[in-house]
């Protein structure tokens, strides 16, 4: 069966939309291209961690020996500890998470700068801010702010948390559906510091072996892990957010006696002065309302579809986030792969709404009830942690991407049978 040329826009430039952009660019009928509405293309942020699973779906995009994690300086972590970090057991370890299955910790910008290397530079639109989606008979018309109109066959949302995209896709459907992104109930403030400062700030123990110290306490939690070979340290302080509601969006000022007062009782204990003073070495420190999309009807209407933050934002607590865009690259590249004609995009992007909108779900809920356990909402003890938090990321690591994609194009099988 002869294939024609099929035209895919992707709508946001961050590190879904790029990921997607190389699945896609490998398609030889598939003309790809990314609008980014920044001048540029840049990532905010501090560091991502790519779990064993992300590493895995990223494998399935890119050809072997081309190593795009090695080219933005990923750091391989041996594992996650966590460990108590305020009452009567802090400074005890709970467990170590993923021993044999280890994550790697990147620079969020550098990995987004190796993911557009790549991509053909004429694929590239910067300055382009959607204004309106707007299908027909033949595809989707989608303008710009700047003007400019475009016609493709289909139109992929990677436009993060707030995406004008999702607006599309969702309008009139289920509206009484919480389906808009929502407080999730905690906050976070970061910093990016020299790895020498960190480790004379919180103590070479913590330096001797490339691991993510996860910190688990009364209300609040603390993470560092290393970046840029092994040059910078990522400091997170994370805790329960007890009313949303004061703040106006998702910033708000932060300042020593904040951090103070929320980690009173972890004071004096083995990582939270150092944390508080690691944090405040910076010329505007700032916390962030951690917000979710609690729940999603359906991430596809007729030829648009979301994936990413756009589908299905997360809170952190598992690490999960780019790891879900980055199995969402694969699918579609694969569903993608398998069709000839414009005629059969709806059904590739059904079977992309059949099989991977459970699974986000799962790992939506599931992160937020982690994040309740590692804030201190239960019984701080080692052993019941333990018990609590071992088994809860099973199900993330152990995706099998080659059974996924197979489901995935079953699931195209049945769609075109319709």
């Amino acid at each position: 069966m002869a294939q024609n040329q099929l035209r895919v826009a992707i709508i946001g430039g961050g590190l879904a939309g790029a990921t997607l952009a190389n699945a896609l660019v490998r398609v030889s009928h598939i003309d790809v291209h990314v609008f980014e509405s920044a001048p540029e293309f840049s990532e905010r942020g501090a560091a991502v961690g790519l779990t064993i699973n992300a590493q895995l779906a990223l494998a399935q995009i890119f050809p072997p020996g081309m190593d795009i994690l090695e080219k933005a300086g990923a750091v391989p972590m041996n594992s996650s500890r966590i460990i108590l970090g305020s009452g009567p057991e802090a400074g005890t370890t709970v467990f170590d998470l993923a021993t044999d299955d280890r994550g790697m910790t990147v620079h969020r910008a550098s990995l987004l700068r190796e993911l557009i290397a790549p991509l053909p530079k004429e694929s590239l639109h910067p300055n382009k801010k959607l204004t309106a989606t707007i299908p027909n008979e033949s595809g989707v018309e989608i303008a710009f702010g700047d003007g400019t109109v475009y016609h493709f066959d289909a139109v992929i949302g990677a436009d993060g948390i707030f995406s004008a995209v999702r607006e599309h896709v969702l309008r009139g459907v289920n509206a009484d559906e919480q389906s808009s992104a929502s407080p999730a109930g905690f906050w976070d403030c970061r910093n990016v510091v020299p790895f020498e400062k960190a480790k004379a700030t919180l103590g070479e123990k913590y330096f001797d072996v490339d691991r993510q110290y996860d910190w688990v306490g009364d209300g609040a939690f603390i993470l560092h892990d290393v970046l840029e070979d092994r040059t910078m340290v990522q400091c997170v302080i994370s805790g329960v957010e007890k009313d949303a509601s004061i703040f106006r969006g998702r910033r708000r000022p932060l300042t020593r006696e904040i951090l103070t007062s929320s980690l009173s009782s972890w004071l004096g204990g083995p990582i939270a002065d150092g944390m508080i003073k690691l944090i405040c070495d910076q010329p505007d420190p700032s916390g962030y309302s951690q917000w979710e999309h609690t729940s999603t009807p359906t991430y596809v209407r007729d030829r648009v579809c979301l994936v990413g933050d756009a589908a299905h934002a997360t809170t952190p607590w598992q690490g999960s986030g780019a790891g879900l865009a980055i199995e969402d690259a694969m699918v579609l590249g694969e569903l993608f792969a398998n069709i000839a004609s414009a005629d059969e995009i709806g059904a590739a992007l059904k079977a992309y709404d059949l099989v991977r909108r459970p699974r986000c779900q799962q790992v939506i809920d599931s992160s937020r009830e982690t994040g309740r356990i590692l804030c201190g909402q239960v019984d701080l003890h080692a052993d019941e942690l333990r018990k609590l938090l071992a088994p809860r990321w099973d199900f993330i690591f152990g995706l099998d991407m080659e059974l996924h994609k197979r489901e995935a194009l079953d699931a195209l099988r049945t769609a075109q049978q319709k």
